[in-house]
C-alpha cells in the first residue's frame, strides 16, 4: 500500500501542479531566449556598436555566454535552500529575479546614449538572468516529479521541459511579430525594448499560479524524517549541497553532466546560432530566419510529452541514446537544408532537429530527478544539469560563430556537435535505467532501498 508521501496525487492537483510548473518555466525561458535572439539581431548595433558585424555579434553573444556562468552558482545556492526550505518558495524567488532582470534590459540606455557603460550594465543583468534560471530548473521539474504518478512519471515531468520551446516560441513569436509589422530602424530604435518589457505582466501571471501550489509531498516526508530521527542521514544533508552530492551521487553528476552535452549545443547551434548562420551565410531574411524557428519550436513543445511518455514504456535510456544519436547524424543534412536558403528546407532542418533534441530533453527531468535522494535532489539535479551548461550551452554560439568565421563554412560547426553527441551516448550508455525507481526510496549513496531493489528485480524477471 502507498504511503501518503507515495500515493499518486489527485488528477486536478496535479494538473494545477504541472500548470504552475509549465507556465512559471515558460516565463523564465521566455526572458532567457528573448536575450539570445536579440543578442543575434540587434545587440551587436545596439551595444556594441564600435566593432565589425560578426565580431559584434561575437561580443553580443559573449554577454548571451555570462548568463550560463551564473547558473552553476544559481544551482548551489537554490538548490542548498531548495533542499532545506523546500521547492516552492524557491521558485517564487527565481521567478522574481529573471523577470525583474529581463524587465530592467528593456530599459537599459545604449551604448550611443551611455557608452561603454551599457554593455556593462547589460552583463550584470544578464548575470542575474543566469543565477535565476540555474536554480529554477530543478526546482520545477522536482515539484511535479514529487508530486506525480510513479507509473507516468517520464510523461509528467516532461511538461516542465515543454517550458523551454514555449518560452522560445513565444520569444520568438514576439519579435517576429515586431519586426514584420516595424521598420528595421523602428525595431531597432525602441522596438526591442517591448518584448522585454512584456516580461513584467508575465512574471504577475506566473506568481498567482505558482503560489497556489503545494510543497512536495516526497520532500515534507524526508524532511519530517530527518528531523525526527536526527540520524546520520540528517547530519549529511546539514552538508553544504555540493559536498553532500559529490560524497553520495558523484557518479550521477558526471552522467548528468555528460548527458547534457549534445542536448544542450545542439539546441543553441539550431535556435541561437542559426539566426547569424541562416542571415549571414545562407542570405536568408531575419522574418524567415525567425517564422522556421517559430513554427519549428511549435512541434518541438508538441513532441516532449510523447517522448515523455515513451521513456515511462522503454526506459529513459533508451529515448536520450536515440535523441543523441539522432542529432549527431543530423547536423551535416541539417546545414546543408539551411544552404539551400529556401524556406521550406530551412523549416525541415530545425523542426527534424528540435524533434531528435526533444527525445533527450524530454525523459531529462525523470531521469535526473530519479537518481538522487530526496534531501539532496534539488542539489544534485540542478549542479548535474548547470554546470554542464558552462561548458556546452554558453559557449555552443561562441565557438559556432568563431567556427564560422575561421573557416567560412558549416563542416566544423557539423563535427563539433557531432563530438557532444558522442559524449552525450557513452555518458548516458553507462548509466543506470532509472525508470522503477521509487522517489522516496533512494538512499543518500544513490542505492535504493532494498524492498525498492527488490522490486525492481522482480520486474526485471
Amino acid at each position: 500500500m502507498s504511503s501518503p508521501a507515495t500515493a499518486p496525487p489527485a488528477p486536478s492537483s496535479l494538473k494545477r501542479i504541472v500548470a504552475a510548473s509549465l507556465i512559471g518555466t515558460t516565463i523564465e525561458w521566455y526572458d532567457f531566449f528573448l536575450y539570445g535572439s536579440a543578442a543575434a539581431l540587434v545587440f551587436n548595433q545596439l551595444f556594441f556598436p564600435e566593432s565589425d558585424p560578426l565580431v559584434g555579434t561575437l561580443l553580443s553573444f559573449l554577454t548571451y555566454a555570462v548568463g550560463f556562468a551564473a547558473r552553476p552558482l544559481g544551482a548551489l545556492v537554490f538548490g542548498h535552500y531548495g533542499d532545506r526550505l523546500g521547492r516552492k518558495k524557491l521558485l517564487v524567488l527565481s521567478l522574481l529575479l529573471m523577470g525583474g532582470a529581463t524587465f530592467a534590459i528593456g530599459l537599459l540606455p545604449t551604448h550611443a546614449t551611455i557608452g561603454t557603460a551599457a554593455p556593462v550594465l547589460l552583463t550584470v543583468l544578464r548575470l542575474v538572468q543566469g543565477f535565476a534560471l540555474g536554480g529554477e530548473w530543478g526546482g520545477a521539474v522536482l515539484l511535479v516529479s514529487e508530486h506525480g504518478d510513479a507509473r507516468r512519471r517520464g510523461f509528467w515531468a516532461s511538461w516542465p521541459q515543454t517550458g523551454a520551446p514555449a518560452g522560445q516560441l513565444l520569444a520568438t513569436g514576439v519579435l517576429s511579430l515586431l519586426t514584420a509589422v516595424l521598420s528595421d530602424s523602428a525595431f531597432t530604435s525602441w522596438g526591442w525594448r517591448i518584448p522585454f518589457l512584456l516580461s513584467g505582466v508575465l512574471v504577475i501571471v506566473g506568481l498567482w499560479i505558482r503560489l497556489s501550489v503545494d510543497e512536495s509531498p516526497v520532500f515534507r516526508e524526508a524532511l519530517a524524517q530527518a528531523e525526527a530521527r536526527k540520524t546520520a542521514r540528517a547530519k549529511d544533508a546539514e552538508q553544504l549541497p555540493l559536498v553532500a552530492v559529490l560524497r553520495h551521487h558523484w557518479r550521477d553528476v558526471l552522467i548528468a553532466m555528460g548527458a547534457r552535452m549534445a542536448e544542450n549545443i545542439s539546441y543553441y547551434v539550431i535556435t541561437a546560432f542559426i539566426l547569424v548562420y541562416a542571415t549571414t551565410e545562407a542570405d536568408v531574411s531575419k522574418q524567415t530566419a525567425l517564422n522556421a524557428v517559430l513554427i519549428a519550436s511549435a512541434v518541438h513543445f508538441a513532441v516532449i510529452p510523447l517522448w515523455g511518455a515513451l521513456s515511462d514504456r522503454v526506459g529513459r535510456r533508451p529515448v536520450y541514446l536515440l535523441g543523441a544519436a539522432g542529432v549527431g547524424l543530423w547536423m551535416f543534412p541539417f546545414f546543408a537544408l539551411v544552404d539551400t536558403a529556401h524556406f521550406g528546407s530551412l523549416l525541415l532542418a530545425v523542426t527534424v532537429g528540435l524533434v531528435l533534441h526533444g527525445a533527450m530533453y524530454a525523459p531529462q527531468a525523470a531521469f535526473f530527478s530519479e537518481m538522487f535522494a530526496t534531501r539532496m535532489r534539488y542539489s544534485g539535479a540542478s549542479i548535474g544539469a548547470q554546470f554542464a551548461s558552462v561548458a556546452a550551452g554558453a559557449p555552443a554560439p561562441l565557438i559556432a560563430t568563431a567556427l564560422l568565421q575561421g573557416t567560412g563554412g558549416s563542416t566544423w560547426i557539423a563535427l563539433y556537435v557531432i563530438a557532444a553527441a558522442l559524449l552525450t551516448v557513452v555518458a548516458v550508455a553507462v548509466a543506470k535505467e532509472t525508470r522503477d525507481r521509487d522517489l522516496a526510496g533512494i538512499e543518500p549513496s544513490g542505492e535504493e532501498t532494498p524492498e525498492r531493489a527488490r522490486a525492481e528485480d522482480a520486474h526485471t524477471v
